[in-house]
């Protein structure tokens, strides 16, 4: 069986099975049946499951979109802007410690889904209830990460280009800050690493691997190593440089330690 993933909108994706057996391609458009009605998406993955796997997926691809439901989908967006907005008074109305970012309709137009941020959990079960009178319609709010706010609403990074997440980048996070001390670059402060989210930038990953064959090759600190000046212990690493640190045994007559930069052979 083959399983789709289609991304509904830039904070969702939901998994749907193939059960009709339609010819699916990444990138294609298509509708698909689930618990709370019709949805349409872009495909963004599809692989092949076992038939156990595939019954724990609910959602089925019913068709490609056509013309009509992309009609459906633009007429259910007209007023995304006046919703939002009126969904955030009544935010402010319940005083919530919650922000809206962004609404989705559903394809058939019977579900509205709220994005939003909070430090924490968020007991928003009256304001369900409000938003339900309000706009006639079954009410999903879901709570997004400030990575994918800034996805939502973000525009240029601090490199002057186009944000990475609006673009090319798909899988958000997974950004430790142990990728600034492989790359030795926690001195610039939090400031300059962290992006318009207030998270570690993303791109401290693109290049970690590379960072990580050069970190293998080098000796573990307090390594006891033999140089041309002496013998002495491994105190500090410049991975891109390929070299070390070692601070020499002190001499009988010596006072002070003596650190020597050493490359690293390739023997």
């Amino acid at each position: 069986m083959i399983i789709a993933t289609v991304e509904i909108n830039q904070w969702e994706k939901l998994s749907a099975a193939n059960t009709g057996g339609l010819t699916l391609s990444i990138g294609d458009f298509a509708v698909i049946n689930t618990e709370y009605g019709e949805e349409a998406g872009k495909i963004v993955e599809l692989k092949e499951v076992g038939e156990e796997e595939a019954k724990a997926v609910s959602n089925s691809v019913e068709r490609l979109a056509k013309t009509d439901d992309w009609e459906a989908l633009l007429k259910n967006r007209q007023d995304k802007d006046k919703v939002i907005q009126d969904c955030r008074e009544t935010v402010k109305r319940y005083d919530l410690e919650m922000k809206i970012v962004d609404a989705h309709f559903s394809l058939d137009g019977q579900r509205l889904s709220f994005a939003f941020i909070a430090d924490g959990r968020i007991d928003f079960r009256e304001l369900v209830k409000e938003l339900s009178r309000t706009f006639n319609r079954v009410i999903r709010l879901q709570q997004i990460g400030v990575r994918d706010e800034a996805k939502l609403v973000g525009d240029v990074g601090s490199c002057g280009l186009g944000q990475c997440c609006r673009s090319h980048l798909k899988k958000l996070g997974n950004v430790s800050s142990d990728f600034a001390e492989d790359q030795q670059i926690v001195h610039r402060g939090a400031e300059r690493l962290s992006g318009i989210c207030g998270r570690l930038k993303c791109c401290l990953a693109y290049e970690e691997s590379y960072y990580q064959d050069l970190i293998a090759k080098l000796p573990a600190l307090g390594t006891k190593v033999k140089t041309k000046h002496g013998r002495g212990a491994v105190v500090g690493w410049h991975v891109l440089r390929c070299s070390v640190d070692v601070e020499l045994d002190k001499e009988r007559d010596q006072d002070k330690a003596v650190i020597v930069e050493v490359p690293i052979t390739k023997d």
